[in-house]
């Protein structure tokens, strides 16, 4: 498990994340401003991880766009806002 530092608009606090969730803030954080897709990043539940981290108040942006192809229809493009920070990894003491 590892310990994060959410930095938003609303202030600064402390996050344990592990397993699928420290995954998803991950690679959100590595994604930047052009954020992750189920298309790009597949992973089973990302609408799930993105709910847990908006609970634990992480600022993460919705976007909904079209997509094209045999079986066009709609994804979400989620995008980090928080600055994240690892504060401490309890797997590595």
């Amino acid at each position: 498990m590892a310990k994060y530092q959410i930095i938003g608009q609303n202030g600064s606090h402390i996050i344990d994340v592990t397993g699928r969730l420290e995954w998803a803030l991950l690679q959100l954080a590595e994604a930047g401003p052009r954020g992750c897709t189920p298309i790009h990043n597949p992973a089973p539940r990302w609408s799930g991880y993105v709910h847990v981290l908006r609970g634990q108040g992480v600022d993460i942006e919705t976007i909904t766009e079209r997509h094209r192809g045999p079986f066009p229809g709609n994804h979400a493009r989620y995008v980090l806002h928080s600055v994240i920070l690892c504060v401490e990894d309890a797997d590595a003491a």
